[in-house]
């Protein structure tokens, strides 16, 4: 799939498409439908199934401090939405002078100039350009003016299909995985690139890829039981999510102790699939309580994967 990453980069020859835009935060079940439609409409018309989404998110820009916790990072979205047929992703730097241009610039330019779209489907509550004055009625007479269709994402999906990502994120809080999975279509995971850390987990004899999680909050915290697919293969083990309180950690990261595994894997992607939460991250009076929880959780994990 291609991915273009900002305006400046589209291409005369990216002109002509069938678009739709969103964050797609998860690309769960409603978005696969929406996906699924685009798809078909871009076959129908012999051109390119595209995706255009915004980095940062428009809330993430205006209001961070509120900013919903993401469920996928870009690289995520990539993989979901290439593996789902899509052939382009668009992917905008959301900023102010972005924000403050007119809706009808934002038809006029990106829309009808760069992009040539023959078909956009959108939610019936999509706003956009400078106070969010651009609507889906707005769109639709901008179609008949400019020689594009548009239709809304609430044709492609089951009126039973109650599926969004605020709801996931409400689920995973509330650490009900298996209505998470129904939601997604798969279960919940987590993707992102082993760096080196302190070795302090194998100071206490329970050695640990470090993930870096890229994002301003994680939807998750606490420990789990986990499932981890690695270049060598899937392995059981037991993952933290969240700070170290014990030892003073103040970033969100990842810390995965994969059982009965000694690979080298610095610098590898790797993906930990989220099975069952065992506890909330605690602070330890000392190391020594630290490391028998952690067998203790090992154990525990070892229990629930068998």
């Amino acid at each position: 799939m291609q991915l273009v990453r900002g305006i400046h980069n589209i291409q005369p020859e990216d002109h002509g498409c069938v678009l739709t835009i969103g964050n797609f935060d998860g690309v769960h079940k409603g978005h696969q439908r929406v996906i699924s439609a685009l798809v078909a409409k871009a076959k129908s018309l012999n051109c390119v199934a595209a995706v255009l989404v915004f980095e940062p998110q428009p809330q993430e820009l205006f209001a961070p401090d509120k900013a919903p916790a993401r469920l996928c990072r870009l690289r995520d979205k990539y993989a979901l939405l290439a593996e789902l047929g899509v052939q382009r992703l668009i992917c905008v730097n959301f900023n102010r002078k972005f924000a403050n241009q007119s809706a009808e610039q934002f038809i006029q330019n990106l829309l009808v100039e760069k992009l040539g779209i023959k078909h956009l489907i959108v939610g019936d509550d999509f706003h956009f350009g400078k106070n969010r004055v651009g609507d889906f009625s707005m769109l639709s007479q901008a179609g008949k003016a400019f020689g594009f269709e548009v239709t809304d994402t609430a044709s492609c999906k089951m009126e039973s299909c109650r599926v969004s990502s605020t709801a996931i994120r409400a689920a995973l809080e509330q650490d009900n995985l298996s209505d998470v999975e129904s939601m997604l279509g798969r279960a919940y995971s987590i993707i992102g690139k082993v760096f080196h850390g302190d070795k302090r987990g194998r100071q206490l004899g329970f050695p640990t890829a470090n993930v870096l999680l890229k994002r301003r909050k994680s939807p998750l915290n606490g420990v789990f039981a986990v499932k981890v697919k690695t270049n060598d293969g899937t392995f059981n083990g037991v993952a933290n999510i969240g700070a170290r309180p014990t030892i003073n950690g103040v970033r969100q990261q990842l810390e995965v102790h994969i059982f009965d595994f000694d690979a080298d894997i610095y610098g590898q992607c790797i993906e930990v699939i989220i099975k069952k939460k065992l506890r909330q991250v605690m602070k330890f009076d000392s190391l020594i309580a630290l490391t028998a929880q952690i067998k203790l959780d090992s154990e525990q994990a070892k229990h629930v994967l068998k």
